[in-house]
């Protein structure tokens, strides 16, 4: 470069958008020891406050709870929870608690439905099967004489079908779901 030529700088204050929001001046008047953050106005209004409401407690500790008021003053000038200022931690805080425990969907309160009584019924309906007959007979004291075992099948050494079997379709009085479980059988096996 020439020495005639001057370099282009340019530069930038982000730093300046990360400072607190501060009061420094009411009307002309210009706060002494300012300017402060809402944090410290809030708690030099409510501390000054509850020092003036409990001094008949405090008296005899002499300027202890007025200097230690003052140092939390100071001591809350850039303050951070988490990154944040205290006012804003305190008021995520709140916001938190006032939160319902399990949240919110579209804008509403989360809740679980209120519990119910799950009522429902059965029937027994009286089938031609034999193995119901037989425990039926059971039940009532009789004797009913037990189906034959099938004998042991040998062992073949070719492969079964695999097309599914059809179950037999049943006979006698059928109440509707039975009817319903059945056709649902039968169109699978197709």
């Amino acid at each position: 470069m020439s020495a005639t030529t001057t370099r282009r700088v340019g530069r930038f204050y982000t730093a300046a958008r990360r400072h607190p929001w501060v009061l420094g001046k009411v009307a002309d008047w210009r706060i002494p020891l300012g300017p402060y953050t809402p944090a410290q106005i809030a708690l030099a209004i409510a501390g000054g406050f509850l020092l003036v409401k409990t001094i008949s407690w405090w008296s005899w500790m002499g300027p202890v709870p007025v200097t230690a008021w003052l140092l939390a003053i100071w001591a809350l000038r850039r303050p951070k929870v988490r990154g944040r200022a205290p006012l804003q931690a305190a008021a995520g805080w709140l916001l938190l608690g006032w939160q319902p425990r399990g949240g919110r969907i579209g804008g509403r309160a989360a809740r679980d439905r209120s519990a119910r009584p799950l009522l429902g019924g059965f029937t027994i309906e009286d089938t031609l099967c034999p193995a119901t007959a037989a425990a039926a007979a059971r039940a009532s004291g009789q004797c009913a004489a037990r189906a034959p075992r099938r004998p042991a099948r040998p062992r073949s050494s070719t492969r079964r079908s695999t097309a599914p079997a059809v179950p037999p379709a049943p006979t006698g009085v059928l109440s509707g779901v039975q009817e319903l479980l059945a056709r649902a059988e039968q169109a699978g096996a197709r």
